[in-house]
């Protein structure tokens, strides 16, 4: 990444560029991507192949200001905060689901290094608001709640929020092309949640916005109210007011 890319990307999620990498700067970067940056998978919809360079998801991300899944928000989050003058380990996870584990490499998550480590995620959709202690055993509040990792089997930690189980880190460090495999199971699989629905969602000031094919849901001091848009130019209007998405067609389930 040069530093003109930076700038652009530090200023497409609205945040103030840093002096030097501290603890207040990363919550600072970290909370302005969950912000303004939509977890959505709507390329899976649209016939958009899915590319982990890093090339393609700055164009994505920063060019044409759209979101992405924990590939590629994580993935390209990662490349900024190197840039940056981070230390950034990527780690591999898997969800915990009704059904059990998720497959390997499920989620990508971050690892970063200052004085004491951090868990940092912009790309599992409802979490954690801002950087977590990465220290096990330990209780740690955040907006979203209480935080605690667990020993898990297999030198594994599992990440819990509210004391429910949300996904399991290899700790081991991974390097981004080790996610493609599993990445474009995701895209393709049947078996997988991100080809049976699309959805983009953020985060907001009083609550969230999501956007479920038609289902407009907002959440606001706790009240959820859902709204079921009818014509195709209504819900192209509210994926732009909500989430900047520019779209000239709709995402349509099998595309």
């Amino acid at each position: 990444m040069d530093n003109s890319t930076a700038r652009a990307y530090v200023e497409r999620i609205g945040a103030p560029w840093p002096a030097a990498p501290t603890p207040a700067a990363l919550a600072a970067l970290m909370e302005a991507h969950l912000a303004n940056v939509p977890f959505e998978n709507l390329s899976i919809h649209l016939g958009e192949p899915i590319d982990l360079d890093e090339a393609a998801l700055m164009d994505k991300l920063v060019a044409r200001r759209r979101g992405g899944f924990c590939y590629e928000l994580n993935g390209a989050f990662a490349a900024l905060l190197r840039h940056l003058g981070f230390e950034v380990t990527l780690l591999a996870a898997r969800v915990h689901t009704p059904g059990g584990l998720g497959p390997p490499y499920d989620h990508l998550t971050l690892r970063v290094d200052l004085e004491e480590p951090w868990l940092v995620d912009v790309g599992f959709g409802r979490f954690v608001a801002s950087p977590v202690p990465f220290t096990v055993g330990q209780r740690h509040s955040d907006p979203a709640g209480a935080v605690q990792f667990v020993e898990a089997p297999y030198d594994d930690l599992d990440v819990l929020l509210n004391e429910e189980p949300q996904f399991r880190i290899d700790t081991r460090p991974r390097e981004l092309a080790e996610f493609v495999t599993t990445c474009w199971w995701h895209q393709t699989s049947p078996e997988s949640h991100f080809t049976r629905s699309f959805t983009s969602s953020l985060p907001t000031a009083t609550g969230r916005v999501t956007l479920s094919d038609r289902l407009l849901i907002t959440t606001t001091d706790g009240v959820r109210t859902e709204t079921t848009l009818g014509s195709d130019d209504d819900v192209l209007e509210a994926y732009r007011t909500h989430f900047g998405i520019e779209l000239t067609r709709l995402p349509r389930l099998g595309n």
